[in-house]
């Protein structure tokens, strides 16, 4: 059997390398791995390697050192650097040192595999290894993107790297770490959850770490933290962007080194429970207004999951409203034409939550038959008639037509560079991939003018 291109990953941060390894070798590149440059440097010279993947800040040896020794040895070998944002001045300075390119993280798992495709000259993909593991029931996902979402979901599950799961309240961030666990070689073990938003923060370490008799006032008994309880299997912080500064650096301290103490206590204790987060804000602005720790979120944004609003993947809408009906109902109601326009015309500002809600309410309503336009809750029908023309029944706000002028815009003004367009407009990549493969399908340019239309990433 032949084997593809030999790529080497090179990182100190174990998840890191974990993760790339995983997706890499499921898109069938042989990989090697290497935690420092130096070991890079041996690796290099005992294996032929097609392409080498490093991380730009490490101990000892830099990404830019490894760089620079790489080439003298191998002048030929293309370098694909990984960088943080603080060290993009860094990773441009690269590329006109010899490095073929740089990626910011978190890493966009489409935008490396474009990359390293062209570095290695594989303009059409390998043989995959493995496919999307079957869904349980209750989990509902028709739409290109969540498939999309849930293949990369099952692809960070076979690794333990660190997970940070982004998106609107409501939209399922919990779900998507409930089947990485599931997925994971983890699955056994247990899986504990943490809402950092619902618990004061004067409880919050002790939640997490745990805390000795006669610690605090109050304290009356020995309490044993979510992160000893997750030993062996996974730890779920949901809306980590609430955590307190204080408490977020010695969050930092367990995930360098598995190490923390419970209150009151000076023995360290050792936890190697996987982490896997999620917010519905906006992290990057957090750390630029000092609010969370730029380290931390770096540490635990190894990989990026969005899960995408309920607006923009409208395929999901009927398929979810009709299993959470027949779960109400016993499968015995079902949806009267204009209800079906109704769901469907709805933005949803809660998404999958409010679905839900709504579902409920209908279901009691309709008394488990047929969902009428008035088992609905007013905010839907007066959102979705003030948007209609009351003469004739079309929309006078096109609000499609508005976010396409806006996208077609954007990724004009980017130079038609799809990962800053995306970032530009405040979307996830893959969600905005998907939009302009449908806009190129209706006929609308979303190419440079000097292509033919085609897929093209950047």
């Amino acid at each position: 059997m032949n084997r593809g291109p030999c790529i080497l990953i090179v990182d100190d941060d174990p998840g890191q390398r974990s993760l790339l390894e995983s997706f890499l070798r499921s898109q069938g590149f042989e990989t090697l791995t290497a935690g420092s440059g130096e070991e890079a440097l041996a690796l290099l010279a005992q294996r032929h390697v097609d392409l080498l993947i490093s991380d730009v800040r490490m101990p000892g040896l830099s990404g830019l050192d490894t760089l620079r020794r790489a080439r003298q040895q191998h002048g030929t070998l293309p370098v694909l650097l990984v960088t943080a944002y603080a060290d993009i001045r860094e990773a441009v300075g690269a590329v006109r040192d010899g490095a073929l390119n740089y990626l910011p993280k978190p890493i966009d798992l489409d935008e490396l595999l474009q990359c390293v495709r062209e570095a290695t000259g594989q303009r059409h993909p390998l043989p995959r290894q493995g496919s999307l593991p079957s869904l349980p029931p209750e989990v509902i996902a028709v739409s290109p993107q969540m498939q999309a979402l849930l293949r990369d979901a099952a692809l960070v599950a076979a690794s333990d790297t660190r997970v940070l799961i982004t998106g609107e309240s409501g939209v399922g961030k919990e779900v998507v770490a409930d089947l990485i666990h599931a997925w994971s070689r983890r699955a056994q073990g247990p899986l504990i959850k943490v809402n950092c938003a619902a618990i004061p923060e004067t409880l919050l370490e002790s939640e997490l770490f745990g805390h000795e008799k006669g610690a605090f006032t109050g304290a009356t008994r020995q309490r044993i933290g979510r992160f000893e309880q997750a030993r062996g299997g996974t730890l779920f912080l949901d809306e980590i962007g609430d955590m307190a500064l204080s408490l977020q650096a010695k969050l930092l301290r367990v995930i360098q080194d598995g190490r923390f103490q419970r209150i009151g206590s000076n023995l360290d204790i050792y936890s190697d429970a996987r982490i896997i987060a999620s917010t519905n804000r906006d992290l990057e602005s957090a750390v630029r207004e000092g609010r969370f720790r730029e380290d931390l979120y770096y540490r635990l944004n190894v990989v990026e999951l969005h899960v995408p609003p309920l607006r923009e993947r409208p395929e999901d809408i009927l398929p979810l409203a009709t299993h959470f009906l027949r779960q109400f109902t016993g499968g015995r109601a079902r949806f009267s034409p204009s209800v079906v326009s109704l769901l469907q015309a709805y933005s949803w500002p809660g998404n999958v939550r409010e679905l839900r809600n709504v579902m409920e309410r209908a279901a009691l309503l309709s008394h488990g038959e047929l969902v009428l336009p008035e088992h609905l809750p007013a905010r839907i029908l007066q959102s979705v008639e003030s948007r209609t023309d009351p003469l004739g029944g079309t929309e006078l706000v096109r609000l499609e037509e508005v976010e396409r002028q806006k996208i077609l815009e954007t990724l004009r003004r980017c130079g038609f560079n799809r990962t800053e367009t995306a970032r530009a407009l405040g979307i996830s990549r893959r969600t905005l991939v998907y939009k302009l493969q449908r806009y190129r399908e209706a006929g609308y340019a979303v190419d440079p003018p000097s292509e033919s239309p085609g897929p093209r990433e950047s």
